[in-house]
């Protein structure tokens, strides 16, 4: 489905990852010029590119970015057993595998990854992964950590986690409605609901092991973290755990930082506040996104050719 609203061009279009699977991608791009930079969504668990980011992917193309989406596998539009995550590293490997084919195609323009929640999670992986690749991130309520709100106990997770291998697609562990948890708003709540690309069912048994050991890995290695990064937490979130967002700004290897606390919002800071909230965060991403997009043609064909030789030189490092 093809469109032009405001000044901004939508596309979507289907593709197949290395296991044979049809992922659903999605583009916004400026109708009338260049994009001054590329943003590459991850998506939350649960959730999907097309309806729930569209507002934030429009309000970054009507200032000049292009912005590319893709749906992981069982999720969205995206084939697969809804909202089932088998293994994220699979899912790491389909993004950077898309994301990569659309820089091919964009060379010279700045590569910026923006991560919700547990695409939070899947950014700092991607960045694991090229270290190198990337020019900075949007980490918007990352999953460093799961709040202890929304996790089972730790004698149910030990016996889940043995389960998993048993029965992984079954949905049976015992959390909080994320959905009430996770957006301030009651409309938003409602229309999450209502979109039938969302899951809405409790995790799946593999999925919620993926999910716990994705984010004890990351919050054992959040000084790794070399690329610049803007960090935005609600102080509020009973999802994610804002004191690791906080570690990873303390700790990360990057001199370029920037953390952002919103004294009482939620979890759902892009679409899932108030008018007045949502716009108050947007511009913290805008103006960090402005200030770093100037020059891009030279610092990313520099950028270009340090990525080149680290691959040649085998410093190319696994997500794992």
């Amino acid at each position: 489905m093809a469109r032009e609203v405001d000044g901004v061009k939508y596309n979507e279009e289907f593709i197949l990852n290395s296991r044979g699977s049809k992922l659903f991608t999605c583009k916004w791009v400026p109708a009338n010029e260049e994009p001054k930079a590329l943003i590459f969504l991850c998506h939350g668990y649960a959730m999907e590119c097309s309806i729930t980011m569209d507002s934030t992917a429009m309000r970054l193309a009507k200032q000049g970015y292009g912005v590319y989406g893709i749906d992981y596998e069982g999720h969205g539009k995206s084939s697969g057993l809804q909202g089932y995550i088998q293994n994220l590293d699979s899912v790491v490997q389909d993004c950077a595998h898309h994301f990569r084919n659309i820089s091919e195609d964009k060379r010279g323009k700045k590569r910026y990854l923006m991560g919700e929640s547990l695409g939070g999670a899947v950014t700092l992986l991607l960045h694991r992964t090229m270290p190198n690749f990337w020019d900075g991130a949007i980490l918007v309520a990352p999953m460093c950590k799961i709040a202890d709100d929304v996790k089972p106990p730790a004698f149910v997770i030990s016996a889940l986690t043995k389960l998993s291998y048993v029965i992984p697609t079954w949905r049976i562990v015992p959390t909080k409605d994320i959905i009430d948890t996770a957006f301030k708003v009651p409309e938003i709540r409602k229309q999450i609901r209502e979109n039938p690309y969302c899951y809405k069912g409790r995790p799946r048994l593999k999925t919620a092991f993926e999910l716990l050991r994705t984010s004890m890995d990351i919050e054992q290695r959040l000084h790794e973290v070399t690329m610049p990064f803007i960090l935005l937490h609600g102080e509020d979130d009973r999802v994610t755990d804002k004191s690791v967002s906080k570690q990873l700004f303390g700790v990360s290897s990057t001199k370029d930082k920037t953390i952002k606390l919103y004294d009482g919002m939620w979890h759902g800071l892009l679409y899932g506040e108030t008018p007045e909230n949502i716009e108050l965060v947007f511009n913290d991403i805008t103006s960090w996104l402005d200030e770093r997009s100037g020059g891009a043609l030279a610092s990313r064909s520099e950028m270009e050719q340090k990525f080149r030789n680290d691959k040649l030189s085998g410093h190319y490092q696994s997500s794992k």
